[in-house]
């Protein structure tokens, strides 16, 4: 009996001396190298598309006319958000992609309008201004720009952060803004549009030199075969039943024609004047040539990294704002860039790989509809002189304080106070406010003119309040917010027709509505309904790649967008 548990034991002991050496042995087996199974998946390629002054409508209004590879195809493959709210006001085009990229709000970002007054000096200051750096690529001072005005990382900036510098990050756009924004602080380059030379330049922030590929894409000189080409209509006239008939009341002109219609004699009128291109959908076709040939320069998602190209298409935006959103121009414009979308989406996939590279499309703000159209058919609309009422403010303040000019402008729906001679003449700034406020909201078209200084406690919308509250920077806003009726906006009066074209600023949803769709890698084929916002899709791009959110994002991923 003990020998055969001895014979038991012993057997037991062998079995685990076996099967531990056998462990160690995979152990000592396992790979020093990292291979494809255990590597972080992440897509090769992001692009990230911002249309300027596209309206959520238009996804929708120009449907049944779009081709299957563009709009459609993000659509039907991709995810769409289609509740995506500008959480701020004002909505101008600097503040948008600066908060798409970031995930956060002027509150934070500082980045509080196109332009801004720097509230303790009273200095006009342009977003993106920087003239501690030079042009690279023309003689002119296009180029004097770079993104120290922004306060807060990208999530362009966390990507290349995540990966120590070895993605690279690209910014296009024909817009200095639109280009620099989005690409962030370490971007390794971004591109605008000069139009004195018609070529892409970029400034000595991010480089000694431009690289040879665009200057080979420059030599090409398309801006100026674009423009000989002239803008006819993709379509008959007639056809374009989703907006007013050619020549309307509301529309702009260019210089040198006698009526807002198609086609557009661009190889007459342009004359050198190469910024033309900018109010023509050939300015979309010429920034996605720009587009192709970065990815192509630059091996983008090529590399065995993860590569990021932002990438503002402006002309929908100086298309809109001179013909206005029921126009002729405006659906050729957006029937064009369908054309174009499909076509880069067609050499992503070659390029790339279908399923390798996300795309996300949104948009910076939207667009009214012109005030005189609205009044013509019903609908309360009017313009908001600031000038005007800037003056008016002027001479008020004047007759009771013996100070001039204590209003420097009322710009991005604000008043700019002159701070410096607020101080210098002792006056309190308190009643001067409340003078101001008191004027403001008796005049025609005023909804609202909000103390910054006391939001929290005014008396308007708990929704409007957040969005005052989002919007307001004390270094670079001013001290009163001024809320218009909807179908106000600010502007000249050019008769009793009222001015052509439109603009954009307000909390409105057709201002503050925006498209965003994502699609390709990561993304599941739907769409969903409940309210989103801009800030939200830094923070969902960066889970998607696993990277950490920008350092002042408060949006969260839209989990639903997530496989």
């Amino acid at each position: 009996m003990k020998i055969k548990q001895l014979l038991l034991l012993f057997l037991a002991l062998t079995v685990l001396t076996v099967s531990a050496q056998t462990k160690k042995k995979k152990a000592a087996a396992a790979p020093a190298t990292v291979t494809a199974t255990n590597i972080l998946p992440r897509p090769k390629l992001v692009v990230g598309i911002v249309v300027d002054q596209m309206r959520w409508d238009y996804l929708y209004r120009f449907y049944d006319r779009y081709q299957s590879n563009g709009f459609k195809r993000l659509l039907n493959e991709g995810f769409s958000c289609d509740n995506t709210l500008i959480p701020y006001i004002p909505t101008f085009t600097a503040p948008g992609h600066t908060c798409i990229y970031t995930g956060s709000e002027p509150a934070i970002h500082g980045i509080a309008g196109n332009d801004f007054i720097i509230q303790a000096t009273g200095k006009s200051m342009y977003c993106t201004e920087d003239t501690t750096v030079k042009t690279l690529g023309s003689t002119s001072k296009a180029g004097e720009m770079s993104p120290r005005n922004l306060l807060v990382s990208t999530v362009t900036d966390e990507l290349r952060l995540a990966t120590n510098f070895r993605s690279k990050v690209i910014g296009i756009a024909l817009k200095d803004r639109g280009g620099i924004l989005p690409a962030g602080h370490t971007a390794n380059a971004a591109y605008w549009f000069d139009d004195k030379s018609g070529n892409w330049i970029s400034s000595t922030y991010y480089m000694k030199q431009l690289p040879q590929w665009v200057n080979e894409f420059n030599n090409q000189k398309l801006p100026e075969a674009y423009l000989k080409s002239d803008w006819t209509p993709l379509y008959p006239i007639d056809t374009y039943v989703q907006t007013l008939p050619d020549n309307s009341k509301y529309e702009g002109k260019f210089k040198g024609m006698d009526a807002p219609t198609l086609p557009v004699k661009t190889s007459a009128l342009y004359k050198g004047n190469l910024g033309m291109i900018r109010s023509t959908p050939y300015g979309n076709t010429l920034t996605l040539d720009m587009a192709v040939a970065a990815i192509n320069g630059e091996q983008l998602g090529q590399r065995g990294i993860t590569d990021f190209l932002t990438v503002s298409f402006s002309s929908t935006d100086y298309v809109g704002h001179q013909f206005g959103p029921n126009s002729v121009e405006i659906e050729d414009t957006y029937l064009r860039l369908d054309r174009d979308f499909a076509t880069f989406f067609t050499f992503l996939d070659a390029k790339v790989g279908k399923g390798n590279y996300i795309v996300f499309l949104t948009a910076d703000h939207g667009a009214a509809h012109n005030t005189a159209f609205l009044n013509d058919h019903g609908i309360p609309a009017g313009v908001w002189d600031d000038g005007a009422v800037r003056d008016s403010l002027n001479k008020l303040l004047l007759r009771k304080y013996k100070v001039e000019k204590l209003v420097i402008n009322l710009g991005n729906y604000q008043v700019n106070f002159n701070n410096a001679d607020i101080g210098y003449a002792k006056l309190n700034k308190d009643d001067l406010i409340k003078d101001c406020t008191a004027y403001l909201e008796k005049q025609k078209g005023v909804a609202y003119a909000v103390d910054m200084r006391n939001v929290e406690t005014a008396n308007v919308p708990a929704e409007l309040r957040t969005r005052i509250i989002n919007g307001y920077n004390p270094e670079h806003s001013g001290d009163i917010q001024i809320i218009l009726q909807p179908g106000w906006y600010t502007g000249h009066s050019s008769g009793d027709g009222g001015p052509t074209g439109t603009t954009h600023g307000t909390w409105n949803p057709y201002d503050a509505h925006i498209p965003l769709v994502f699609m390709g890698w990561g993304i599941p084929h739907g769409h969903l309904n409940r309210e989103t916002h801009m800030t939200d899709i830094a923070a969902t791009v960066a889970a998607l790649l696993h990277i950490q959110a920008p350092n002042g994002c408060i949006g969260k991923p839209i989990v639903e967008a997530l496989k």
